[in-house]
């Protein structure tokens, strides 16, 4: 079976020809020097990412407000097998989270 391409190149292609041939050809002379690409390096941080910096920050700044007391005994529940979820609990605040964020 013999296949044929008789169609031109498509648009992109074409394009990308025309840029190499500005670059050059491998073995090709060389009478003008070939100039570094700067180097360009930026991150733009979205609104989102730029807020969660600042509460990083708030929070890093922040009074400590932890009760280890609290965190020692849940830690100890949890250890033993005595520490039990309460499953409308955490639906009712998963829902009030919901319905906080649609408002944001």
């Amino acid at each position: 079976m013999t296949h044929r391409i008789d169609a031109p190149p498509p648009a992109a292609r074409a394009a990308e020809a025309a840029a190499m041939s500005s670059v050059g050809r491998a073995g090709a002379p060389r009478t003008e020097p070939v100039a570094a690409t700067p180097a360009v390096d930026r991150v733009i941080l979205t609104g989102d990412a730029e807020g969660l910096q600042a509460m990083g920050r708030d929070l890093a700044t922040a009074p400590p407000g932890i009760d280890m007391a609290r965190v020692n005994a849940l830690k100890a529940a949890i250890a033993d097998g005595s520490y039990r979820v309460d499953a409308a609990t955490v639906a009712t605040r998963m829902l009030g989270l919901e319905r906080q964020l649609e408002g944001v």
